[in-house]
């Protein structure tokens, strides 16, 4: 089974990361509450097969089931939908004006600037505790310090045999105030 979550986190995070770090030195992004929509199409297609299941799972549920896993998904800052998830990640003043950003541990990066709004970004997370290794490798354009856009091609492991997914993504500030979404800790 697909550790969706962490496929989807890692890839904002190494993504919102690798988009903050090199966006300083052209224009840094705007701190607070972050929103970002991904879609991924994976070449197995399992995954996909794997979401529906999920979907699937949470409409049958009882109404008030289904609701406590949507608040807890929801604390997390993890909505899904049927176009793709949605993940908020809340990003510090000091976050927004440092080298680093949030970055879940065990991932590194690379990023090179391809003009003023595009960027080059390779992205590497180990994995463990329970989670495979992946990588992946794209452009991000950003459309001011509220907005960006990226595709990414990502290469992880699936019940122990190669995969890749196709990712497409979009970052939106929503707020200066993060609410009960808490601060990612610093990468180094």
């Amino acid at each position: 089974m697909y550790k969706t979550r962490s496929i989807v986190a890692s890839a904002a995070l190494a993504l919102l990361a690798s988009v903050a770090g090199t966006a300083q030195a052209q224009q840094k992004m705007r701190p607070g509450l972050w929103e970002h929509h991904i879609s991924m199409k994976s070449q197995s297609g399992q995954m996909e097969a794997a979401m529906a299941e999920m979907h699937k799972s949470m409409a049958s549920m009882p109404p008030e089931q289904r609701k406590q896993m949507e608040q807890m998904l929801a604390q997390q800052g993890v909505s899904l939908g049927p176009q793709g998830q949605a993940v908020k990640v809340c990003v510090t003043k000091e976050q927004a004006e440092a080298d680093h950003l949030p970055q879940q541990e065990g991932c590194t990066q690379n990023v090179q600037r391809i003009n003023a709004s595009t960027m080059k970004v390779a992205f590497s997370c180990k994995g463990g505790q329970g989670q495979p290794p992946s990588s992946g490798e794209g452009t991000v354009s950003m459309q001011g310090p509220t907005a960006y856009t990226g595709q990414f091609k990502i290469k992880t492991e699936n019940e122990g045999k190669p995969e890749q997914i196709d990712m497409a993504q979009s970052g939106k500030w929503l707020s200066d105030n993060c609410g009960a979404i808490k601060p990612v800790p610093m990468g180094r």
